[in-house]
C-alpha cells in the first residue's frame, strides 16, 4: 500500500512539477484548453463564423506544445544552461504564433470552391501541421533516450508509452469521477445545469491528463542522474509477459500467414485485392516495428528469435507486395492508396535493412527514414495531393487522346464506343479526379463529370466501373446487384387529383406520414421501410381504415424476374412501366412512381439489401 501511495504521490508531483519543466508545453496545452472552452461555450450558429479561427488556433496551439515538448529536452539533455532552456521555450511559443499566422493566412479553402459558407482550413494544411506534430514528438522521444549511459531510444520509447497510458487511466478517473459529482448535482439540486458542463469536465480532464503525461517524465537535464528514470524505463512484468507470449506469437503467425501467401503468389499469381493486402501490409509493417522496439532489451528465446526472423521475412514479403503494386499500378495508375502504400513498404525496406545491419542500434536511423518520409507526403508535386493527381491527369489525357476525344483543351464526345477496359479506364480516373476537392484540375476537365448524365453528354459513352479484384480469391458471384434508375420522361398525370412526395424515408415505428383531405374523407399516406434489409412499406388509410398496404414483394419478384441481379457494370436505364407500380380500391386509383432502386445480394451472408427511392403517388379519388 504504501509502494502505490509512493506511486500516486510522485506522479501528482511530477504533474505539478511540470509546469516549470516544460513552461511553454503546458502554455500552449492551457491555450488549446482555453480555445477549447470558448467553442464549447459558443452556439454553433454562433460559432460557425468563427470556425476557421479555432481551428487555427487548436492546430496551431498543438503544434506548439508537442514542439516545445522536444526543443526543451533537446536543450536540457544535451546542453543544459539556463540561456537553452530559454531559448527552446521561446521556440515553442513562437511556433505556435508562426503556425496560426500561416494557417490563417494560407491555410484557408475558397468557399466558392468548396460550396461552405465559411473558409476552413484546407486538408492539406492540417497534413503538414500534422507531420510537424509527428517529426517533433519523434524527436523528443530520441532526445528522451539521451544520454547512452542511462538509456536508448528503445527504453524512451516504451517510457513514452507507459507515461501516456498512466495519463489516459488517471484522466478518466479524474473525468469520469468529477462528471459523476456533476450528474448528481443536476438530478438532486440543480436541474437546469447545462449539459455543456460535461464538456467542460471533459476539457480540464484532458488538460491535466496532458499534464500529467509530461510530469511522469524524469528529469532530463544534462549531467542529472534521476532515480525515477530506471522505474519510468522499466517494463513490468506483466508487460514483458504480454510482448513476449503474446503479441509476438501473434506477429509472427501472421508472417507465417503472408509467407504462405507470397509461396501461393508464385505457384498460382496474384489474385489478392489490392486494398485489402495494402491495408494488411501496413498493420503488418507498422506493428512488427513497433514491436521489434519493445523488445530490444528482452532476451528471452521466443524475442531473440522474433528479433531475428522479423525483418528477413519483412524482406521477402515486400519482393511479392511490390509485385502487386506494380499490377496494380499498370491497372488503375497512382492513386491516394497506392501512394502511401508505396511510402509505408519504402520505410518497412528501409526498417528491415537497418535492424539486420545494424539491430538495436539502427532505431535512430528508422525514425529519420519514417520522419524523411512523412516530410515528402506533404510537400508540393510530390505528396500525396500532388502526386497522384498529376498521374491521373496524365494517364486520363493519355486516354482520350488515344480516341480522339481531346482536341485543343476540348473535350469531344467519342465518335464510337470505345472498348470495355478504356470505358473502365476513363470512368476509373474522372471519379478520382472529380473526387479531389483541393486539386488543380486542367480547364478542360469539368468537376460535374462524376454525374452520370453530365459524364454521357460529354463523353458520348455511359459511366462503366471497373470490376474489383475477387475478394473471396477464384469464388465468383457472392456478390451480386440489380441497380435500375427511370428513364427521364414525361409523366401523364391527368387523371389524378394529389401528387405526394416523399422527403425521407421513416422507420415503421415512427408516426410519420402526409394527409390529404379529399371527398370522401381524410387519406393519411405512409412510406416505411423495415431494418435492416430496408424493405419498403406502403399504406394509405382513408378515416382511419387501411384502403392499400403492400409491401412491395409482387412488384420485386417481378423486377428481379426481369433484371436478374448479377456483376453489373452499371445502372441501368428502364422505361417508365418498369419504375412505376398501380394500385386501384373502390376509393381510389393510386399510381406509384419510382426514381431509381438497388436490390443487392450476398450469398455468402444469405442478405438481400433493398433500396428503392420514390418519386412521387399521385392519386384520383373516385367520385
Amino acid at each position: 500500500m504504501n509502494v502505490f501511495k509512493r506511486a500516486v504521490s510522485q506522479i501528482q508531483k511530477g504533474a505539478v512539477k511540470s509546469f516549470q519543466t516544460f513552461p511553454a508545453a503546458i502554455a500552449n496545452a492551457l491555450a488549446f484548453s482555453l480555445v477549447t472552452i470558448v467553442r464549447i461555450h459558443l452556439d454553433w450558429p454562433e460559432q460557425e463564423s468563427y470556425n476557421f479561427l479555432f481551428n487555427c488556433l487548436h492546430w496551431a496551439f498543438a503544434l506548439g506544445a508537442i514542439l516545445s515538448l522536444a526543443a526543451i529536452t533537446a536543450a536540457k539533455s544535451r546542453i543544459g544552461d539556463k540561456k537553452s532552456f530559454m531559448t527552446a521555450n521561446v521556440v515553442g511559443v513562437l511556433a505556435a504564433a508562426s503556425a496560426f499566422l500561416l494557417l490563417y493566412a494560407f491555410g484557408g479553402t475558397d468557399p466558392e470552391f468548396t460550396g461552405i459558407r465559411y473558409k476552413t482550413i484546407s486538408i492539406i494544411a492540417a497534413s503538414r501541421v500534422g507531420v510537424l506534430m509527428l517529426i517533433s514528438f519523434l524527436t523528443f522521444i530520441v532526445m528522451a533516450g539521451y544520454p547512452k549511459d542511462q538509456s536508448d531510444f528503445a527504453h524512451s520509447y516504451f517510457m513514452t508509452h507507459k507515461a501516456f497510458f498512466i495519463a489516459i487511466l488517471y484522466g478518466i478517473v479524474i473525468m469520469s469521477g468529477t462528471s459523476a459529482v456533476a450528474g448528481a448535482i443536476r438530478a438532486l439540486l440543480y436541474r437546469e445545469m447545462s449539459s455543456k458542463v460535461y464538456m467542460y469536465i471533459g476539457t480540464i480532464s484532458g488538460f491535466l491528463a496532458f499534464t500529467i503525461f509530461l510530469g511522469y517524465f524524469p528529469d532530463f537535464s544534462k549531467g542529472n542522474v534521476d532515480e525515477h528514470r530506471a522505474v519510468a524505463q522499466k517494463q513490468p512484468k506483466f508487460v514483458e509477459v504480454l510482448f513476449q507470449y503474446i503479441m509476438v506469437p501473434i506477429v509472427l503467425a501472421m508472417t507465417v500467414v503472408l509467407l504462405l501467401w507470397a509461396g501461393k503468389t508464385i505457384v498460382g499469381g496474384m489474385r489478392a485485392d489490392f486494398i485489402r493486402l495494402s491495408s494488411i501490409a501496413t498493420s503488418f509493417a507498422v506493428s512488427g516495428i513497433w514491436l521489434h522496439i519493445m523488445v530490444t532489451h528482452n532476451e528471452t528465446a521466443i524475442a531473440i528469435f522474433y528479433k531475428k526472423v522479423y525483418p528477413v521475412a519483412v524482406l521477402f514479403i515486400l519482393a511479392f507486395e511490390a509485385w502487386a503494386f506494380v499490377l496494380q499500378l499498370q491497372k488503375y495508375g497512382l492513386k491516394t492508396t497506392e501512394y502511401f502504400f508505396i511510402v509505408v513498404w519504402v520505410a518497412a525496406l528501409f526498417a528491415a535493412i537497418l535492424l539486420i545491419i545494424k539491430k538495436s542500434k539502427a532505431h535512430i536511423g528508422i525514425v529519420a527514414v519514417v520522419c524523411s518520409l512523412a516530410a515528402i507526403t506533404v510537400l508540393p508535386f510530390v505528396g500525396y495531393n500532388a502526386l497522384p493527381v498529376t498521374a491521373q491527369i496524365n494517364r486520363l489525357e493519355n486516354l482520350l487522346n488515344n480516341e480522339g476525344m481531346l482536341e485543343d483543351d476540348k473535350l469531344i464526345p467519342a465518335a464510337a464506343e470505345p472498348d470495355k477496359n478504356v470505358r473502365e479506364s476513363i470512368t476509373d480516373a474522372v471519379s478520382f479526379l472529380a473526387g479531389t476537392n483541393e486539386a488543380k484540375l486542367p480547364s478542360w476537365f469539368d468537376r460535374d463529370l462524376q454525374n452520370s448524365n453530365t459524364f454521357k453528354s460529354k463523353m458520348g459513352f455511359e459511366q462503366i466501373w471497373p470490376q474489383p479484384d475477387d475478394f473471396y480469391e477464384g469464388s465468383p458471384g457472392f456478390y451480386m446487384s440489380t441497380s435500375l434508375y427511370r428513364e427521364q420522361v414525361a409523366v401523364d398525370v391527368s387523371n389524378y387529383n394529389w401528387a405526394v412526395s416523399f422527403q425521407e424515408y421513416y422507420e415503421k415505428n415512427q408516426e410519420g406520414g402526409i394527409t390529404v383531405k379529399g371527398k370522401r374523407g381524410t387519406y393519411d399516406i405512409y412510406w416505411t421501410y423495415t431494418p435492416p434489409d430496408n424493405l419498403p412499406d406502403l399504406k394509405i388509410m382513408l378515416n382511419s381504415r387501411t384502403i392499400i398496404e403492400d409491401d412491395l414483394n409482387t412488384y420485386i419478384d417481378k423486377i428481379i424476374e426481369k433484371y436478374p441481379p448479377g456483376n453489373m457494370e452499371s445502372s441501368q436505364k428502364v422505361p417508365l412501366d418498369d419504375m412505376s407500380i398501380k394500385f386501384e380500391t373502390p376509393e381510389v386509383e393510386v399510381m406509384l412512381v419510382l426514381r431509381d432502386l438497388s436490390i443487392s445480394l450476398d450469398t455468402r451472408e444469405d442478405r438481400i439489401n433493398y433500396w428503392i427511392n420514390p418519386d412521387a403517388l399521385y392519386i384520383r379519388e373516385k367520385q
